[in-house]
């Protein structure tokens, strides 16, 4: 079985003018055929939380990672939990300021789009069981149908008749792989919109696709 866990850094603004939008996107999926590695995401995470986050919280411990509100420093350290396992980290990030004005006005349509781009560069090919793709829930319920009609469509050409694909929108505090894929893409985020390489640098060898896009 093949788990792919998607979610996105950045945003997708594109009002440069009267607002303060982030110059780039990034989807990025992780992925693993190893039933070992995938419970090895729920290790790291629960770890992580218990030795670095609520080791002195002994009131409304926090229950799930963000990227975005941890330090490098527990990032590295749930990375340090994850380094042996197999798995790999598949990310596009797209340039926001060379957007077309057009296409800028459906953001769904850009969302599908980069993760398309991303999905087209896994193997799909090679799997010889079920793939379960999850993804962060942020949609509501006509654009998670739009995702999952377009998703479908483009993998199941890709795809053995016999290989059952199953497409899931999930809350990011019930699935560990979700917390880790999210900091794998603010890492790659950062790399792009601030320059800052620190995190990215650690997790660089599991990398298997980055690339920009426009």
């Amino acid at each position: 079985m093949w788990w792919l866990y998607l979610d996105e850094s950045g945003d997708l603004g594109f009002d440069f003018v009267n607002r303060k939008p982030s110059n780039f996107f990034t989807v990025c999926i992780l992925a693993t055929s190893s039933g070992e590695s995938n419970k090895g995401f729920s290790y790291a995470t629960k770890k992580t939380l218990r030795r670095k986050i609520n080791h002195r919280r002994k009131r409304h411990p926090v229950s799930e990672l963000h990227a975005s509100s941890t330090t490098l420093e527990v990032k590295q350290y749930m990375y340090s939990q994850l380094s042996r396992h197999r798995f790999g980290i598949y990310a596009v990030t797209l340039n926001k300021r060379r957007v077309y004005d057009k296409l800028a006005d459906n953001k769904s349509r850009v969302y599908n789009f980069i993760a398309r781009q991303v999905l087209d560069r896994i193997p799909f090919e090679d799997a010889a069981g079920p793939i379960q793709l999850i993804i962060d829930r942020s949609k509501g319920g006509a654009e998670i149908r739009e995702f999952n009609s377009y998703i479908d469509t483009q993998l199941k050409g890709r795809l053995d008749p016999a290989i059952a694909l199953t497409i899931q929108h999930r809350n990011s505090c019930d699935w560990h792989g979700l917390q880790v894929v999210d900091s794998f893409a603010w890492g790659i985020f950062r790399k792009y919109e601030r320059g800052d390489t620190a995190y990215h640098d650690q997790f660089r060898e599991k990398v298997l696709l980055d690339e920009q896009y426009l």
